[in-house]
């Protein structure tokens, strides 16, 4: 590799190239200018190139941007930040030397153009050098991280639009368990029979409501809506849970409880198999299933 190619490669290694690529028409591209100065030729220069070749850049290969389209670029640029105060992004080098008021001291006086993978792919085989085919290959790489970054990014949002879809059908059952709760009397019946689940959560939120002073829940087997259910007692009464270390309750789901209904600690323990309920250090209350 020659000492133009050697400064050519320490150049792309210092400027992120993903960076000088942005989504414009549902399409990754670059800049004509961007290219040109990784290139290390004059935007005009690499524009006739094409111009020579025109039939090769169909335009899903290179299309030039409307007015409102570069102003939106223009407004990107202003708000670039520096890597680290030894890397200078290539685009802001490029707008200092390009963008002049349309060409009114100097600089290009048409709108630039933007270049697809394709279209650059096809820019390596017009341009004939050796940098521009070194070039090319770097950027090729670029658009392949810039693709597995965003096919990862929209996998990470269906997850979390899942998750999302999940709580909200967890919510609208409770709602419809407390409403219930709301409208009937404490039921005197203790022992429960299959499809009685609203007679049982009336009891158990009914018992959580007697509380003045402390509550204790032993369950192995706690999560969002123990907390939800919990949520049902007096100012200030202190709770604890006793569950196991491997809950799905996290840290951050007691710590939110915690600044509406304080105060809730949990401690885990795996010295208990049955589940209770202690109000008050006075009644305990043996429950068969997690509440």
């Amino acid at each position: 590799m020659n000492s133009t190619n050697a400064e050519q490669t320490s150049l792309i290694r210092t400027n992120d190239v993903k960076n000088l690529i942005y989504s414009i028409r549902n399409q990754q591209v670059m800049l004509d200018s961007d290219l040109a100065t990784l290139y290390q030729i004059d935007t005009g220069r690499l524009n006739q190139a094409v111009k020579r070749n025109s039939s090769r850049f169909p335009k899903n290969f290179r299309f030039q941007l409307t007015e409102e389209e570069y102003q939106i670029l223009r407004s990107q640029f202003a708000t670039s930040k520096l890597d680290n105060e030894n890397e200078i992004l290539i685009s802001q080098i490029v707008i200092s030397k390009s963008d002049n008021g349309r060409g009114s001291r100097g600089g290009r006086r048409n709108l630039p153009y933007v270049f697809t993978e394709q279209g650059i792919a096809m820019l390596s085989a017009v341009l004939k050098s050796d940098t521009a085919i070194n070039v090319s290959i770097r950027i090729m790489e670029s658009f392949v991280e810039m693709r597995r970054y965003m096919a990862s990014t929209s996998l990470v949002h269906q997850r979390l639009d899942i998750v999302e879809k999940r709580q909200q059908e967890t919510e609208s059952r409770l709602e419809q368990v407390f409403d219930y709760i709301a409208i009937h009397e404490e039921s005197e019946q203790k022992v429960f029979f299959e499809g009685q689940i609203y007679d049982a959560f009336n009891l158990i939120a009914n018992l959580i409501r007697k509380a003045d002073s402390t509550l204790i829940l032993i369950d192995n087997y706690v999560d969002i809506d123990t907390l939800n259910l919990l949520a049902k007692k007096k100012k200030n009464v202190e709770t604890t849970i006793y569950t196991l270390k491997n809950t799905t309750l996290s840290k951050t789901d007691i710590a939110n409880f915690n600044k509406q209904y304080p105060k809730l600690i949990v401690q885990y323990t795996g010295t208990f198999h049955d589940r209770f309920l202690i109000v008050d250090n006075k009644y305990a209350y043996h429950i068969g299933a997690s509440i």
